[in-house]
């Protein structure tokens, strides 16, 4: 096995990535983190009761503390983090593979989404992430990682990410402590995964938890310039998105305290 596919799931959402997995191959496996938010029984479904397939239970809520659930768990050599709305081909695996594979010196990998949705601007070109073009950030299902540079090292920051108070910035967070590390990191044009929609985060954009966690990264990300661009950030809010410029300003500080009170809590790492 090379690509083990870490997929975050919750309650219902396993029937989802029941329809996740392909038929079986010898170089790709997936790893499934169901997290339960309550006492309902669910029952697994057949198609994951596979070789090839591994299941683990978490308890509670927070989709970075089951992303970390899934790299504590993981075992493939390539990590392809999911989510289980994704879709894949055998054939888009295999460029992952192939690709890490010409690429050995690359520890963290970005490659491309399938949606013509997507708010995104994915560049024709490959390039260091140290140093990423505008409009370009990140997306957590667009990442592949290389096990042995990263377990036990590298972790998603739980305040960080949906069902957490900083209901995002959690990809771009990885990434920061990823460069930080001296990890090789690269973006590869390259379109891997299937995704139909916009994402949760454009569609409740000015939902306090959300602005929270724009603050909250900005102050991290850009520690001597944060201020101008929290107040810039908020003005482009309110021109394209008609959220109130007070409000946006407002939480993003609330995000930036939140940050700044909870950074040393302890979280489920290890």
């Amino acid at each position: 096995m090379k690509l083990q596919i870490l997929v975050s799931t919750i309650d219902q959402g396993i029937n989802n990535a029941a329809q996740l997995v392909l038929p079986p191959h010898d170089d790709i496996a997936y790893l499934i983190s169901w997290q339960h938010s309550d006492n309902t029984p669910i029952t697994l479904p057949q198609e994951l009761t596979r070789d090839d397939v591994t299941v683990v239970d978490l308890p509670g809520r927070g989709l970075s503390r089951n992303r970390n659930n899934c790299l504590r768990h993981a075992t493939g050599e390539l990590l392809l983090i999911a989510d289980d709305d994704c879709r894949y081909t055998h054939e888009r695996l295999q460029s992952i593979i192939t690709t890490m594979d010409e690429h050995p010196e690359v520890d963290f990998a970005a490659f491309r989404e399938d949606n013509t949705e997507t708010t995104n601007v994915y560049p024709n070109y490959s390039f260091n992430l140290n140093k990423y073009p505008k409009n370009y950030h990140v997306a957590s299902i667009d990442i592949v990682l290389r096990r042995d540079k990263i377990q036990g090292k590298l972790w998603f920051n739980e305040l960080f990410g949906y069902g957490a108070p900083l209901s995002c910035g959690e990809e771009e967070i990885l990434l920061l402590d990823a460069v930080k590390m001296g990890m090789n990191c690269r973006y590869f044009p390259i379109d891997i995964v299937k995704h139909v929609g916009i994402t949760g985060i454009v569609q409740n954009i000015g939902r306090k938890d959300i602005l929270m966690g724009r603050g909250a990264y900005m102050f991290i990300a850009k520690p001597l310039t944060f201020l101008p661009r929290l107040f810039l950030n908020s003005y482009r809010l309110k021109k394209k998105y008609n959220v109130p410029f007070t409000h946006a300003v407002s939480c993003m500080f609330s995000g930036i305290f939140y940050y700044l009170k909870h950074r040393n809590d302890k979280q489920s790492y290890s």
